[in-house]
């Protein structure tokens, strides 16, 4: 695989590694043609496994390398990361604020704060799993941006490793949408539709994190907090939450541990 993508510049393998994680999305969302509703105790492990994939990502693929970039900072060691990270949430905060969503799992009629009437369902339930897809996009672009700025081999085996851990939450993403919208009465193929077109944005968003960081090597290791903190903010105030709010804690917390260490051996594995 690594022999296969160093054949592209950075760019052009940040766009190839999203049209993957998108691709992934889809495949979830097309669970939808063969029933028209998941088992909550098997949505709910999904979503904690989903979880701390990105946890783990947002650590060993992002934070980790802007910390080791930044060794001749002339405040300290941590202050790229540390000031990346908190603006990358804040950022998402500030957007979670803004736009009218609905968490995934959450029941008919509970937008956070947004309540008018004639809101579809589907266009909340979209704009959530877009939001979610937004920081995962723009992380795989910058991972990929920074062998530009003379990335190994090992950098390379990392962004793959980033992109493979995202497409793998990202089934669980595209079953979160695509269920929901059939259990309402949406036929299969507008219920699927709906579901991928939620993961379309992360070839965007890597392409403007890659074109970003491959031009401006100073904003390296800044880019990469920025983008761990944006998808920290939406695991602990999405994910995990949405993960447990049916009564299923244990088993999505055990879901959720799984995932770290299946990040965490790709990592090493492959990096």
């Amino acid at each position: 695989m690594v022999e296969f993508f160093q054949e592209f510049n950075p760019i052009m393998q940040a766009f190839i590694a999203t049209l993957f994680t998108w691709g992934m999305t889809a495949i979830g969302a097309a669970l939808v043609f063969a029933t028209k509703a998941i088992n909550q105790r098997l949505m709910d492990s999904m979503l904690g496994f989903a979880g701390d994939v990105m946890i783990a990502a947002s650590y060993w693929s992002l934070l980790a390398p802007a910390i080791e970039m930044s060794g001749n900072h002339p405040i300290g060691t941590w202050f790229p990361a540390a000031f990346g990270f908190l603006i990358g949430g804040i950022f998402l905060w500030g957007i979670d604020k803004v736009l009218p969503h609905l968490h995934p799992n959450s029941p008919i009629g509970k937008a956070e704060g947004y309540h008018p009437k004639g809101r579809k369902r589907s266009t909340l339930l979209v704009l959530a799993i877009t939001l979610h897809n937004i920081p995962e996009g723009l992380a795989v672009g910058i991972a990929f941006g920074a062998l530009a700025n003379g990335g190994t081999e090992a950098s390379l085996a990392g962004a793959l490793t980033l992109a493979l851990g995202i497409g793998i939450q990202n089934f669980p993403e595209g079953v979160a949408v695509s269920m929901p919208l059939r259990r309402e009465g949406m036929s299969r193929r507008k219920s699927f539709l709906y579901g991928q077109f939620s993961g379309m944005v992360e070839p965007i968003a890597a392409l403007f994190g890659a074109f970003a960081v491959s031009f401006i090597e100073t904003l390296l290791p800044y880019a990469l907090s920025f983008a761990a903190g944006a998808m920290i903010f939406v695991v602990t105030e999405e994910v995990i939450p949405g993960s447990q709010e049916n009564g299923n804690k244990d088993l999505a917390s055990m879901s959720l541990m799984v995932g770290f260490v299946l990040m965490m051996i790709l990592d090493v594995a492959l990096g």
